[in-house]
């Protein structure tokens, strides 16, 4: 057991908060959102203390865009009856346009003002139907659609899927085969799912009855905005788009109510009890009960939505409320790593016509709170009202899937202070005995059994498929080589395991879906290697044939050269990363190189130096991915290992060392692989970003770097970040020494820093971006500040995304190549 000690905080962790709010008040959760489509991005360059230059949208160098625009390969969806394959095709990135249009920040959610939707930064722009001969038929969309949701009915013949228009979100329905699409009725899509099939005739759906937008702002505050401290302690996390005012409240009950209705594809509708905040909802296998969860007043300003008082609740077919498992107020005070008291996870038993179950904690949800067993599996059968124990588990409970059967679920714990999981098969019924599956660390990628294949059943709920007795496991296979997808049929009852299907040494093949007949005989499986690129094809025994031919989507990279390296750093921990060179000669001195990286965490060195890579896939660059930069005449370490290993209490403690250790073994590994020594750039995203800072400001490895959307002031996030536990109170000589911004007179190698101007990550504030830009000018360094209009954590804009691009080529060419732009 850790014994912690209160620390007072000194001086400079006290200048440090202070300085963050030098200019003001601290920045709003979510600034408005113009109307507008915001015109340019905002660079910044040091020392220069001038205006900034002007500026506009900018674009990458043809290969480049070409590169980065080519649409994705579609998703695809197996129906229930393995007889045909849905498929969702999109472009590659949302114009601007789409990305800017007018939120509102709430509860922890960004809210499409105009269609009071969840905003749609990902969708897709046409869905199609494709059959086992491989023939394929357009069932909705048109270039510019914003489709999202696509389902099979559980027979296979309709498929649903929700239209986002300017106004509004409608969900619409079509017969597989032959049918139009037509409009059922406008949804809610914001808190909860909008739809849910039960049965193939009929749906359960959120209905939009909220009568037009909400009321209008106040122009002038009620009163001020009040919140209290009462002496329990509440360690939350930097929440960003939390409500704020009561004008605040309104408006997000008003997006946030829905009505509850049953629907028949005949267009009958049914409400389902009284308005409410939905955040869930499913039916009964037996279809005679629905269970909903829902959020209530009072709100909170401290925590986000699942955070919110709740109400867990069995309704019958009319929508009554015939049981309420939980009524609970605001959970402001959950610990660090801890979970809610009370019911968590609830679901229907599928094997049985009205059963529920649930976890519950037992150690009040505190980790840090000894208790031979930390939480509780329960069972409830009509009418509710006589809860039972099932099971007690040593370690807190992560997975809860129940088998389509039997009466019996698969439940996985966690030991956090190993990071262990084990995975039992669990009866329900008193006096069964439990059984191990798996029991291993959650970091042994090679030890991974595989995730259970999951099917849609009649009534509409998605159980793990059972086949006499074996589910199916599919998973990445890890192994020192790379990944090596597969796929598995393990019985239950011995253990028994055959590998159905395994990637050769040159390919991958990942598992899609099982096709029409015995089930685990015949697969849709995605097809890749270096050389070809990713297509659908059906598997039966060692016969194959192809179902689709999709492009090539980066054909100029086909000279590219790809290296899996394997290294060790100088403590003996393992390590690996993918070395991408252009095609072509290398340059005489060697290539320039981009390591790009970011940290993970680890109790141990095995598991640490596994190997995390797929060398066996087609080149895809995506968005804001590194290897757009092979076009651009850059080699890329992809994914260097950056493992931080230790105690997970103290790991921290050695964090710079640590990622000192990994560079260095990093650049020596690729100078044996043709890069040149003294052109290596460093970047990241994220925790990546704060990686980056501090490796230019404590090593002189690198000739410049890329942090993008970073946290680099840590007494900003003085609850934890990333997986570190302990507060800043218990530990403020390592919040400070891992904050970059206190170094930021150490950085003297040019940095180029990127944020997007309404992140909505906890903790990496554009504030954090800014600050760090400001010291490294005021110190006399070189860095560059380049904020990206209306983009999140994530950037999704097609014009952000090129600009970006754009910068990191200068950026490099500047300062790593040597050629200035």
């Amino acid at each position: 057991m850790v014994v912690r000690r209160r620390i007072g905080i000194g001086g400079l962790c006290l200048a440090l908060a202070c300085a963050a709010r030098s200019d003001g008040a601290p920045p709003q959760d979510c600034p408005p959102a113009p109307a507008a489509v915001a015109s340019t991005p905002t660079p910044v360059a040091a020392p220069r203390v001038a205006a900034p230059e002007p500026s506009g949208f900018r674009s990458p160098a043809e290969a480049v865009r070409a590169l980065v625009l080519a649409p994705p390969s579609p998703q695809a969806w197996v129906s229930p009856t393995g007889d045909a394959i849905l498929l969702g095709h999109a472009q590659a990135m949302p114009p601007l346009a789409e990305v800017a249009r007018p939120f509102a920040g709430l509860a922890g959610l960004r809210i499409d003002e105009q269609r009071g939707s969840e905003r749609h930064l990902r969708s897709f722009d046409r869905l199609s139907i494709l059959d086992l001969d491989g023939n394929e038929r357009v069932v909705a969309g048109a270039p510019g659609s914003t489709l999202t949701a696509p389902s099979f009915s559980p027979d296979g013949r309709m498929l649903a899927w929700l239209d986002a228009q300017d106004d509004r979100v409608s969900l619409w329905v079509a017969a597989r085969d032959d049918g139009a699409p037509r409009r059922l009725l406008d949804v809610v899509d914001l808190i909860a799912p909008a739809y849910r099939w039960l049965g193939s005739d009929t749906l359960i759906v959120l209905a939009d009855d909220r009568g037009g937008p909400p009321p209008p702002r106040a122009e002038v505050p009620s009163g001020p905005t009040i919140e209290e401290a009462k002496g329990e302690r509440a360690p939350n996390r930097t929440w960003q788009d939390l409500l704020r005012n009561p004008d605040d409240e309104v408006r997000f009950a008003h997006w946030a109510t829905a009505q509850l209705e049953r629907v028949e594809l005949s267009g009958t509708r049914t409400p389902l009890g009284e308005r409410g905040m939905v955040t869930s909802f499913e039916a009964s296998p037996d279809g005679q009960y629905l269970l909903v969860e829902r959020v209530r007043r009072p709100f909170s300003y401290a925590v986000p939505l699942e955070r919110f008082a709740r109400v867990i609740e069995v309704r019958d077919r009319s929508g009554a409320v015939v049981a309420t498992l939980a009524d609970d107020e605001p959970a402001e005070a959950i610990p660090i790593e801890g979970v809610r008291t009370g019911p968590r996870q609830s679901t229907w038993l599928p094997s049985a016509g009205a059963t529920l179950l649930w976890f519950e904690a037992l150690d009040g949800g505190d980790p840090r709170k000894a208790a031979p067993h930390r939480d509780r599996l329960m069972v409830a059968e009509a009418p509710f009202q006589a809860p039972r124990e099932a099971a007690r588990l040593q370690h807190r409970a992560r997975g809860l899937d129940p088998l389509e059967d039997r009466r019996a679920v698969l439940v996985s714990e966690y030991d956090r202070d190993r990071r262990w999981s084990t995975t039992w098969l669990q009866p329900i019924d008193a006096g069964a005995a439990a059984r191990k599956l798996f029991d291993r660390s959650v970091n042994d990628a090679y030890g991974d059994p595989g995730t259970p294949v999951r099917r849609t059943l009649p009534g509409g709920q998605r159980a793990i498929a059972v086949e006499q007795g074996a589910i199916f496991l599919a998973g990445d296979g890890a192994t020192e080589a790379g990944d090596r997808p597969f796929l598995d049929r393990l019985v239950l009852d011995d253990g028994t395991r055959t590998r159905l299907l395994e990637s050769p040494a040159d390919a991958s093949i990942e598992f899609v879906g099982f096709a029409a007949g015995a089930l685990g005989q015949r697969l849709v499986v995605r097809e890749q290697s270096p050389s070809e690129p990713p297509n659908l094809h059906l598997r039966e025994g060692e016969q194959r044939r192809a179902l689709t031919q999709w492009p090539d989507p980066s054909a100029q990279l086909r000279g590219v050269t790809r290296t899996l390296l394997k290294y060790e750093r100088r403590d003996g921990v393992a390590l690996s990363g993918t070395l991408w060179t252009p095609p072509g000669p290398a340059p005489a001195s060697g290539w320039p190189l981009l390591v790009w990286a970011y940290p993970l965490e680890y109790n141990d060195k095995d598991t640490a130096g596994q190997v995390r890579a797929a060398p066996n896939r087609y080149l895809r660059v995506t968005g804001s991915s590194a290897l757009a930069l092979l076009a651009a005449g850059y080699a890329v370490l992809d994914d260097a290992s950056m493992p931080v290993v230790g105690d997970p209490e103290t790991m921290n403690d050695s964090l710079l060392a640590q990622l000192q250790w990994s560079a260095e073994a990093a650049i020596d590994a690729a100078v044996a692989h043709g890069i040149d020594r003294n052109r290596v750039a460093i970047g990241g995203h994220s925790y990546g970003a704060f990686m980056t800072a501090n490796l230019l400001a404590h090593t002189q490895l690198f000739k410049a770097g890329i942090a993008r959307s970073g946290a680099y002031n840590r007494t900003l996030t003085p609850f934890g970040y990333q997986s570190e536990r302990r507060t800043l109170w218990e530990a403020p000589q390592t919040y400070v020494a891992v904050s970059p911004l206190v170094h930021a007179d150490r950085i003297d190698e040019p940095l180029l820093l990127v944020h997007g101007e309404l992140d909505d990550n906890p903790g990496t504030f554009p504030l954090q971006s800014q600050r760090l830009f400001q010291a490294i000018r005021g110190n006399g360094g070189v860095a560059r500040l380049v904020v990206l209009p209306r983009e999140a954590h994530g950037y999704a804009a097609q014009e952000n995304v090129l600009h970006l691009l754009a910068e990191e080529i200068d950026w490099l060419d500047a300062h790593v190549r040597g050629v200035a732009r």
